[in-house]
């Protein structure tokens, strides 16, 4: 549990040191906040439509995070030989992954307050203490699938393959799960390809709770299965790779 704990502050210290984490996980999303609630004026000031963005932009985030900051790493570590070295420790390569999966999620912790501080600062978002709390707890647990994606972009060999990936992966996931724009003024065929991808599942669990709803049973389940897919994959990939 000690060398559990240890990893995590570790990993934990490593993004917040990492500007580029910075970048895409904070500054672009409050940007695009402050850019379409007071400069496009999407939402008009309308307080439902205003904490709709908001949450748009946390599950950008945090998706960003996920997919972003957390495969990119892995692969580094990987070209570095420092994932080789990290074999011939005392530290299990189950605690590694682990750590890297909890740490992420602590800092998802983080951003996902600074986003909603940004919100209501920004616009005055209000929403009764329940939503903000069910909604923060949807957006951190919902990442799952995301965080699964970003240990793939990992097992990839060069950085700048998962760079370009995990970029292209991250801004159509982003468009066509409505993140950006609301689904509705999507083009159909948008809609859905969107509908079958997890990152409209995830910002509509979201986007339920703060209009007084439960998220649908739907967007669970596509979430839950994509993150069974995912570690699936990741592990047969793994231990493929491990046996070479």
């Amino acid at each position: 549990m000690t060398m559990l704990i240890n990893q995590c502050r570790i990993e934990i210290l490593r993004v917040f040191r990492n500007p580029y984490f910075v970048f895409w996980s904070l500054c672009m999303p409050i940007l695009f906040y402050f850019i379409f609630t007071k400069v496009m004026n999407y939402g008009n000031d309308h307080p439902i439509a205003n904490a709709h963005f908001l949450m748009s932009m946390a599950a950008f985030s945090v998706m960003g995070s996920a997919i972003l900051t957390l495969g990119i790493r892995m692969v580094e570590e990987q070209t570095k030989g420092w994932s080789h070295y990290m074999r011939i420790t005392p530290l299990s390569s189950t605690i590694y992954f682990f750590s890297k999966i909890v740490g992420q999620s602590l800092v998802h912790v983080f951003s996902i307050t600074i986003i909603f501080l940004a919100g209501a600062l920004i616009s005055g978002v209000s929403l009764p203490w329940f939503q903000w709390l069910m909604s923060g707890c949807w957006i951190l647990l919902g990442s799952l699938p995301f965080l699964m994606m970003g240990v793939l972009v990992g097992l990839m060999k060069r950085v700048d393959t998962a760079a370009g990936v995990s970029n292209v992966a991250y801004m159509l996931l982003a468009i066509t799960g409505g993140m950006w724009m609301p689904m509705e003024f999507l083009p159909d065929t948008v809609q859905a390809i969107g509908k079958s991808l997890p990152a409209f599942h995830y910002g509509n669990g979201a986007w339920e709770i703060i209009r007084g709803n439960a998220p649908d049973i739907q967007n669970v389940l596509i979430l839950s299965a994509y993150f069974v897919g995912f570690m699936l994959l990741s592990n047969y990939i793994r231990k493929k790779k491990e046996a070479v």
